[in-house]
């Protein structure tokens, strides 16, 4: 497979394991499991371009890392019965990056670009006459001889992905067409995603390992197949003709993934919360003591730690929940944060008196 922005075809990926995308990717988008809504949103759009014989609508998806946004892209290629163009925010560094691939696209084209949110402002302002006029403005020769002219373009179908829509410019958002927001999978879809893994690799699973990965997969699917294949080898291993409940927990535990399908990061900056006696820490000086950066906790481990109800932000920085204590066998520090049954949030001495 081609990478950065190279011609490729709906079989695989940027930045995914090849054998692995062509055994796991759904071939069609109503294989697609989860996201149900968005799936038909998405179906009605593509029927109604093919009805008018018109390329797709741009299209935005946002949501945390793993929830199937590259997949949902190559898909949308697949039915519109088109090629897709792969690229990323940071490959893109001046809008010169962009005039090659822009001017290859064939009409109805799909142009994925991943990491949308760290596009550069001029790269985002050069897209602004692609998707709206089908045309760009390339400056040629400099000084006094410098003139401009506009390459026309196929009428192509910009395929957004970001999992920080708020870093995108007001302008450049409201250009796209159609915005999805991929949600976290609740288990039910998870199962359904690792059993399928379990029958394309050829490896058995029981409901009941199949289950405990799910449960432990913090709601995305690209967590449940990497937990799967790494336990899988514990099996093979160990002998096993199948993946059993109790070689799964073993794996886990092996893995350091708890029952809240916390890892070493997470618990690791949880432990630096409460051991600030439940003050607010910032994410700067959190990232640093984590050893992390900062947009990896911010996007990867903190949504997750977010939904459990282990940390909270506030204006001053992240602090622990009486939960983070709980999980981690810590004694409460006094005034740290309690939640509530209806869910309110009080501190430890209001909860006291």
């Amino acid at each position: 497979m081609k990478s950065g922005d190279d011609w490729t075809k709906s079989e695989a990926g940027p930045g995914e394991e090849p054998e692995f995308d062509r055994a796991l990717r759904p071939k069609r988008l109503e294989d697609f499991v989860g996201q149900q809504q968005l799936r038909q949103n998405l179906e009605i759009a593509i029927r109604a371009a093919q009805q008018r014989q018109e390329p797709l609508d741009h299209i935005l998806f946002c949501g945390p890392p793993g929830l199937g946004k590259t997949t949902l892209a190559f898909l949308i290629a697949r039915e519109m019965g088109t090629q897709v163009v792969v690229s990323s925010g940071p490959s893109l560094a001046s809008p010169k990056d962009l005039v090659g691939t822009l001017t290859r696209l064939a009409t109805g084209d799909v142009f994925f670009l991943d990491e949308i949110h760290r596009v550069p402002r001029t790269v985002e302002e050069f897209l602004y006459s692609a998707m709206e006029d089908q045309a760009i403005d390339i400056t040629i020769d400099q000084g006094p001889a410098a003139r401009s002219i506009r390459l026309p373009l196929a009428a192509f179908t910009l395929v957004g992905a970001t999992t920080r829509e708020g870093l995108l410019a007001a302008p450049f958002r409201n250009r796209f067409g159609i915005t999805e927001r991929l949600q976290p999978y609740p288990e039910n879809d998870l199962i359904a995603i690792v059993e399928r893994a379990s029958r394309l690799y050829g490896y058995g699973t029981s409901p009941e390992a199949a289950a405990l990965i799910a449960a432990r997969s913090r709601g995305v699917p690209r967590v449940a197949l990497r937990l799967f294949r790494r336990l899988r080898d514990f099996a093979q291993v160990a002998g096993l003709e199948q993946l059993s409940y109790e070689s799964a927990g073993q794996g886990l535990a092996a893995l350091g993934v708890d029952e809240l399908g916390l890892e070493g990061l997470d618990r690791e900056i949880l432990n630096v919360l409460c051991q600030r006696g439940g003050q607010a820490v910032g994410l700067k000086t959190l990232a640093a003591c984590v050893g992390e950066s900062e947009d990896t906790i911010e996007a990867v481990h903190e949504p997750h730690l977010l939904r459990l109800g282990l940390l909270s932000r506030t204006p001053r920085g992240r602090v622990p929940t009486g939960r983070a204590f709980a999980h981690l066998g810590l004694p409460l520090a006094p005034g740290c944060l309690l939640e509530n049954e209806d869910g309110s949030i009080q501190t430890q001495l209001d909860f006291e008196s």
